[in-house]
Formats: C-alpha cells, structure tokens, sequence
C-alpha cells in the first residue's frame, strides 16, 4: 500500500470520530438553549365545567310604534305643498299639507248657484200654491189643480233642501284640502311630493307615536303554545350594547294564513330606542348545558379565535375554538374544548404558544 492510501486510510476514521464527537457535544448544548429560552408566565388557570342556562329558541323582529298612522288625503287632487320634513315632530292638529283647491272651489261656487236657482224655484212655487189656495177656497180651480200647486210647491222645497245639503257638503270638502296630523308623534316616512296626485287611500306621510315602541316578531304554532300575556323575555335589540328585557303585550288570536305564524308584540324598556331597528326575540324553552369561558380568555392570534389549554407541566398551546353567544362577561364555546380541561382566563394576552405558566 502506498504511502498517499495508508494516509488516506488513517485520516477517514479520525473525521467520522470528530464528527460524532462534535454531535454529541452539541445536542446537550442545543437542549440546555432550548430550556433556557422557554418562558415562565404568571397567569390565571381555570378548569372548564359544564354549566346550566337557559335554552332559548330566537325569532327575528323589529321595533314598531304601537302608535302608527298612515295620512292620506280625502280628497283627489294635486298636492300644493308637504309643510313637514321626516325625522320632525307634530302634534295633533298641525298642517302637515294641502290639496290643491281649485277643483273644490269650483265646485261650492256650482253648489252654491244650485241653491239661489232651488231657492227662487221654490218662492215661485209657494206663490202659486198660495194663490190656487185661495182660488179653492173660493171654488174657482178643482181640487185636481190644487193639489197639483201643492205638489209642485213641495217638490221645490225639497230640491232647495238639497242643494242647500249639496253646497254644505262642497264645502265641507274645503276642510279637507287642508290635511293635518291625527296624533302626536314624528313624521317617520314622506311618500309622495309636492305636485303629485293625491287620492284617498294612497298615504302620503307616516306619523307615529314614538312614545311608546314595542318589538314585535311572529312564533310558530309550537312555540306561541307556551307563550303568555306578560311573560318576560330577553330581546336583542340593534343599537342596544346588551339584551334588554322584555314583557309580551299582545299575542294574535289567528295565525297569518300565508306563514302559518302568530304575531306578537313586547313592551321593552330601553333608552333611544327607534322604530324600524331589528330585532331577535329569546324565548326561553328549556334547560341545557354549555361550556363557557371569560370573554377575557378568547383571543384573535393570526386570524384565528382561540385559547390557550394548559397541559400537565403546565405548557401553553393555543388551541382553536368556535364561540358561541356572549353575555355577562362570558362567551360560550361551542367547540375545540371538553370538559376538565384547564384554560388559562386571566392574563392571557401575555401568554405565547410554548409559555410555562405559573398561577
């Protein structure tokens, strides 16, 4: 063997050795960095427990006026001017618009001109029965042709009735070209504009009563069984930071013959509420068993809703989960836990994935 191979030979061995020996140094190296760099946190570590609450069954809604009218005139005619905006408040007797008068004028003047013309029929016809009166009297005309003056002259009485009827009338309607609020309240819709054509039954402005609103859904038949006058139940309510309380006021007598649902309305107190705002109705319907947490101890890591579960050395690991409904400081988790498991609640936002945490 030469001398270059017998080198060869002798120096393969002694780097294979080095290198191993390089490896077996640096693993306990690697795992004393690796221990030196796991953080110690102090947090709060609960372990989760089914609890019991209250089933609900929600239904949708939204806040109505139980006050609410729809104004129209009563009269067909241009409208001449709407002298309220939405959002302002009326009272009982305000002008809120006016018809355009003119075909109205016209027709007092025609009705008035009926009556001058009946009432001077009727002087013309009084005259001529009492002057065949007195001609029967005296046997000089028939009874036949009395009893004809008489007629005429009581047809004219009549006909002077009812144009006097028809002139009071035409100008009743006078009244009605002015059209005004029937309550007191706000002007919550404008649904037609100066110049449209207004006819009765077409409204042109809504006006409610703001003073008291109620939440008003539909149940179905299973679920309006269990329902009574003055129950108290849990209303959302957009605009509202929390469920407010509710009572029922009203239940429909007869389901809707389309949907098959019963109508009911609530009394609910809370403040700046406004007609129009949805709804959802939590009617209670039972007992069931949940899991809830913190609202504190739900986090947001990367997009992802989450907690962290601690093992038992008491290592971190950020779990995902799905919630549910949050309420009174508490958020139900509908899955990505089971019960007895521990869950750091309190300073949790300190908390990494890997973190020993002490409580």
């Amino acid at each position: 063997m030469s001398k270059v191979a017998l080198n060869q030979y002798l120096v393969a061995p002694l780097v294979i050795a080095l290198s191993l020996s390089i490896v077996g140094c640096s693993e306990p190296e690697s795992a004393k960095t690796t221990q030196a760099a796991q953080r110690s946190v102090q947090a709060q570590i609960s372990q989760i427990q089914p609890a019991e609450v209250t089933a609900t069954t929600a239904t949708t809604g939204s806040v109505v006026a139980l006050e609410s009218v729809r104004v129209a005139s009563r009269l067909m005619g241009y409208i001449k001017d709407i002298a309220v905006v939405e959002g302002q408040s009326v009272k009982a007797g305000q002008r809120l618009f006016s018809i355009d008068p003119l075909d109205i004028e016209g027709a007092v003047d025609q009705a008035r001109l009926g009556l001058r013309q009946a009432e001077d029929a009727m002087k013309d016809a009084k005259a001529d029965f009492e002057r065949f009166e007195n001609l029967y009297k005296d046997e000089v005309v028939s009874r036949q042709q009395f009893e004809k003056m008489k007629l005429n002259y009581d047809m004219a009485v009549t006909r002077s009735a009812q144009a006097k009827a028809g002139l009071g009338t035409a100008q009743g309607q006078m009244r009605y070209a002015t059209v005004t609020s029937p309550i007191n309240g706000v002007v919550t819709q404008k649904l037609a504009n100066q110049g449209d054509i207004a006819a009765p039954g077409h409204p042109v402005l809504m006006v409610e009563n703001q003073a008291r609103l109620q939440v008003q859904t539909a149940v179905s038949e299973s679920l309006y069984k269990n329902i009574q006058i003055g129950q108290s139940v849990m209303v959302e309510i957009d605009g509202q930071e929390k469920a407010v309380a509710g009572k029922v006021a009203s239940l429909s007598p007869a389901a809707d013959p389309m949907t098959h649902t019963y109508t009911i309305k609530l009394d609910v107190a809370a403040p700046a509420l406004k007609s129009g705002a949805f709804a959802r109705v939590l009617f209670p319907t039972g007992a069931r068993s949940i899991l809830a947490l913190p609202v504190e101890a739900v986090l947001e890591r990367a997009g992802i809703t989450g907690v962290f579960v601690v093992d038992a050395q008491n290592v971190a690991q950020y779990r995902m989960v799905r919630t549910g409904r949050a309420e009174d400081g508490r958020v139900e988790v509908l899955s990505g836990l089971n019960p007895g498991e521990r869950v750091v609640t309190g300073n949790a936002q300190a908390v990494n994935n890997g973190d020993k945490v002490t409580g």
